[in-house]
């Protein structure tokens, strides 16, 4: 499975040239379906939500800490597709693809657009393949 995110100019610019190898997501009931499996079952969507951003930093990549026998944990991608907008499939000059590497939940840097002191999903770029 495939992970698509569309960035802002600045964003996708610095991805681009290498500088910014992570990228960042709200801890929202949207990205929490879109990023994790999650037993529904034991809680639903926005319990998850609330129970991951009061959490600490998680930084494995199989699971989110404490979380790896419990409820949720992440989604495992082959690749992250990063697209400036919404191009069309031929506009090879806005969609880069990466390595997934993982996703981590933990606080981002603040030059690459985070808010200090904020959890956020955390999307680990990888290897640049086209």
């Amino acid at each position: 499975m495939n992970l698509q995110l569309s960035l802002k100019k600045q964003w996708f610019e610095l991805t681009k040239s290498g500088i910014k190898k992570e990228d960042y997501r709200e801890i929202t009931p949207y990205w929490v379906k879109r990023l994790t499996q999650y037993d529904k079952s034991e809680c639903d969507i926005y319990y998850a939500c609330e129970f991951l951003k009061k959490g600490k930093e998680y930084n494995d990549n199989n699971s989110f800490g404490r979380f790896k026998y419990s409820f949720c944990f992440p989604k495992q991608f082959k690749q992250n597709r990063m697209t400036l907008g919404y191009p069309k499939k031929n506009d090879t000059e806005r969609i880069l693809v990466f390595e997934n590497k993982g996703i981590e939940i933990k606080t981002g840097n603040t030059e690459w657009g985070a808010e200090p002191n904020k959890l956020y999903f955390v999307i680990k770029h990888g290897c640049f393949l086209a």
